[in-house]
């Protein structure tokens, strides 16, 4: 986004310009090979085995390596320099282990989508276990999860990563003549006004980004925080008479709410035996880096400036599925973590798009993705690798939408936008006059 002073008065900007897609969800379909629609559970548990075994592996390897900080088998300048060996020898242990925890996250989410088998049963079966084990209502998130994707990017049927409008953040109305709709053109004025309401400073932006890293997905669950906002106030994900459901899932809510019951219980146990300290690093501390990574992931995927969002009158299933990106988990800090983040987290970073456009691909066959289908279309699928730089740079750039439009993009604290709608002409015409019957 190029920005410019107009006569010292205005800011201008290039905007880019996004084709609202006219895709029939069946020539995407059409596009993915005939075998990525087959599922295995014996596959699919040959994924939670393997992330099971690599965090008994990454245990194993700690356990065994403490004992050995210690005067009698190194020599360390600083008797506090033993006890920063071993913090960081246990906090390596809590980001690998919260890392490859998630990948278990992603197998139990795709049970919720009926990815990781034909049957049903086995399905919410493994879902149920696997996502109540990282502390996941799991029907009670599967139902709000599969309204999500049937209205990804709606302003008003979407479940999670809603904008705020200008009149929801309370900011001074659009200004005509001041400030364009669009936000390609704002007086120096207005962008001091917005920027004097929303802040900007790097230090809010870095902490802001924390919290929400840290909190954002209990916030969600427990109080719909940054959730649809037509929903009342004290929405959540364990009350069954809760707007988000119907009477039919009452019973499969209390269900899920009894798992994280039992969950709960089951930590006070360990606790018991074997000490806060003990369960705090070994499990709770990796079960706050699976939350971490849960909501970078899919905070990412859903919020950029270059990804619209859509009101009633322009929303279509396929356009809200590609209102989404992919991103190379921590690619941004190089080849090798790239990997590590695809292959610990089964790709769920990776191969968003086509997982919207059809849910039940396992992630194993996620790789016969839609790239090229899609860039023929000139639409962006493809975002900046995911991490914390990235979350950072989104949580700044995207601050609040309009409460008008059909098509809207995300504006920056100073009433800024980069992209634009753009519209297939649907009229022919060789002549600039209009023939009628």
């Amino acid at each position: 986004m190029g920005a410019k002073s107009d006569a010292e008065t205005f800011t201008t900007v290039e905007q880019g310009v996004y084709p609202v897609p006219d895709i029939p969800i069946k020539d995407l379909l059409s596009a993915i090979p005939t075998h990525c629609f087959e599922r295995s559970p014996l596959k699919g548990m040959v994924y939670v085995i393997w992330d099971l075994f690599v965090i008994g592996c990454i245990w194993k390897a700690t356990v065994t390596l403490d004992p050995f900080i210690d005067p009698a088998f190194i020599q360390l300048p600083h008797p506090y320099a033993y006890t920063a060996l071993r913090v960081s020898l246990w906090a390596l242990y809590t980001f690998l282990t919260g890392l490859f925890a998630t990948g278990i996250w992603v197998i139990g989410h795709e049970c919720g989508h009926q990815a990781f088998s034909e049957s049903k049963a086995i399905n919410n079966t493994v879902g149920f276990i696997l996502h109540t084990a990282v502390g996941v209502p799991y029907h009670s998130w599967r139902v709000s999860h599969a309204k999500h994707h049937a209205s990804t990017g709606h302003m008003t049927q979407d479940q999670v990563f809603v904008p705020s409008t200008r009149s929801e953040l309370g900011l001074p109305p659009l200004k005509e003549g001041q400030e364009d709709l669009l936000g390609s053109r704002v007086s120096n004025l207005v962008k001091k006004e917005l920027y004097e309401a929303l802040g900007d400073s790097p230090i809010g932006a870095m902490y802001g980004s924390a919290i929400y890293l840290l909190g954002g997905w209990p916030a969600y669950i427990f109080w719909n925080a940054s959730g649809q906002k037509r929903y009342p106030k004290g929405t959540n994900h364990f009350n069954p008479n809760s707007p988000i459901y119907q009477a039919h899932h009452y019973s499969q809510v209390v269900v899920s709410t009894a798992g994280i019951v039992a969950w709960v219980s089951l930590l006070g146990a360990a606790i018991h035996h074997w000490g806060f300290s003990t369960v705090l690093v070994t499990y709770l501390l990796p079960y706050l880096w699976v939350n971490h990574w849960l909501v970078l992931i899919t905070f990412l995927q859903h919020t950029d400036p270059i990804l619209p969002h859509y009101r009633a009158a322009e929303f279509t299933f396929p356009r809200g599925a590609l209102a989404t990106l992919d991103r190379n988990l921590l690619g941004d800090c190089g080849p090798i973590m790239a990997w590590l983040g695809a292959h610990a987290t089964n790709g769920i970073s990776e191969t968003h798009v086509l997982h919207h456009v059809c849910s039940k691909i396992p992630h194993y066959h996620a790789l016969c993705c839609l790239e090229k289908k899609i860039a023929g279309y000139g639409l962006p699928h493809e975002g900046r690798p995911g991490g914390w730089a990235e979350v950072y740079r989104v949580y700044k750039q995207c601050k609040f939408v309009e409460d008008e439009g059909d098509v809207v993009f995300y504006k920056n604290a100073e009433g800024l936008a980069v992209m634009r709608p753009g519209y297939a002409d649907a009229s022919a015409s060789d002549s600039g006059v209009e023939v009628t019957k």
